[in-house]
């Protein structure tokens, strides 16, 4: 069973043997920890290390170039609001935007049926990104437009599933990982069965956590208790929101409108059956299939190392452009663009923790 508070208290204050690195997988965490001050307070043998928890981050190059090539078509592209400042080679959302291309903001998926109910002329197409927080929501757009018999709205679904990033992350000797802070939203919907095999599988810790100071350090001390046990297990600490069988509803979304799909994660290469896309019978739906769209890689911008911040092989600092031609008014890459991005996270706390 995880510890209680006090006890978190003291198996962080006696780890001073063994040096762990833990990966805070999402993006959330990687804000808390450093917005709370956690860095500076952790004993010198617990090692933090950033995974590729950002969905903006991790959505290929490539991926952000075909959005771009649909509004050259006349398409009214919409998105969550971090996808508009992605930069690559044809610019990005905001910046076509600002030379007379339609691109528009949602904060929801059904949005995006309004909007097309509203310019029945026009083709509107979500760029759908995001992991299994948001791929319900999709699903359950596709579903109500289909059912409406919606004819002019169409989904770039770029959705990326977390269990295969994290297995592939585990499976890699060389990042010397002890064990892993997952993500408390991902398994609000996925439960606790998708990443059983770190402990059954690479006898790694696994901890789902919420994203509060207290929550997390149950979480870091239940990854060190574990470790130092010799007793790799999957446990939460967040229960009072995780379910070990997830969300029933939102999975049921899921499998009615997605299948699996190997796809490309920016920096990290193709991952298999890490992607969601359309089903055939949604097919009229799919802006991959309506436009006859080929996904290709993209080019990387020169310099940038996001890709190796995301596999956590490097920290910001180590990359060559980061506060200097990469900052979050001017970024090199979505590393830097995202509110959930580590670099954006590493330039407005880190000089402050000094660490």
């Amino acid at each position: 069973m995880p510890i209680s508070p006090s006890e978190a208290a003291g198996v962080l204050r006696k780890i001073s043997k063994t040096p762990i690195s833990v990966m805070e997988v999402c993006g959330t965490h990687t804000v808390s920890v450093f917005r709370s001050g956690i860095r500076s307070v952790l004993p010198p043998t617990i090692r933090l290390v950033s995974g590729p928890g950002c969905p903006v981050c991790v959505t290929g190059q490539g991926e952000i170039e075909a959005a771009l090539s649909l509004m050259d078509r006349g398409a009214v592209v919409t998105a969550y609001g971090d996808m508009f400042r992605v930069p690559c080679e044809g610019g990005s959302l905001s910046s076509k935007r600002s030379r007379g291309f339609d691109a528009r903001v949602v904060t929801g998926a059904m949005e995006v049926l309004s909007l097309a109910e509203s310019l029945p002329e026009r083709e509107i197409v979500f760029l759908a990104a995001g992991f299994e927080t948001t791929a319900p929501a999709t699903a359950a757009l596709v579903l109500e437009a289909a059912g409406r018999g919606v004819k002019n709205l169409s989904v770039l679904s770029f959705h990326k599933r977390t269990p295969p990033a994290v297995e592939l992350l585990a499976s890699d000797p060389g990042l010397g990982l002890s064990g892993f802070l997952l993500p408390g939203h991902v398994s609000v919907i996925l439960g606790h069965g998708p990443f059983r095999f770190l402990p059954e599988k690479y006898r790694l810790p696994g901890v789902i956590a919420g994203f509060e100071a207290d929550q997390i350090l149950l979480g870091l001390a239940e990854i060190v208790r574990q470790h130092e046990s010799g007793a790799p297990a999957l446990a939460s600490v967040y229960g009072r929101a995780v379910k070990k069988e997830g969300n029933l509803k939102a999975l049921g979304l899921m499998e009615k409108v997605f299948e699996t799909r190997d796809t490309a994660w920016r920096g990290i290469g193709v991952i298999p059956a890490s992607g969601l896309a359309l089903r055939r019978e949604y097919g009229a739906f799919d802006a991959e299939k309506k436009f006859g769209l080929t996904l290709r890689p993209g080019t990387p911008p020169p310099l940038c190392r996001c890709g190796e911040v995301l596999m956590g092989r490097i920290t910001p600092p180590e990359c060559p452009l980061f506060r200097t031609a990469c900052t979050p008014g001017d970024p090199v890459g979505p590393c830097m663009v995202s509110s959930e991005g580590t670099c954006g996270a590493y330039f407005r706390f880190h000089r402050e923790e000094g660490k």
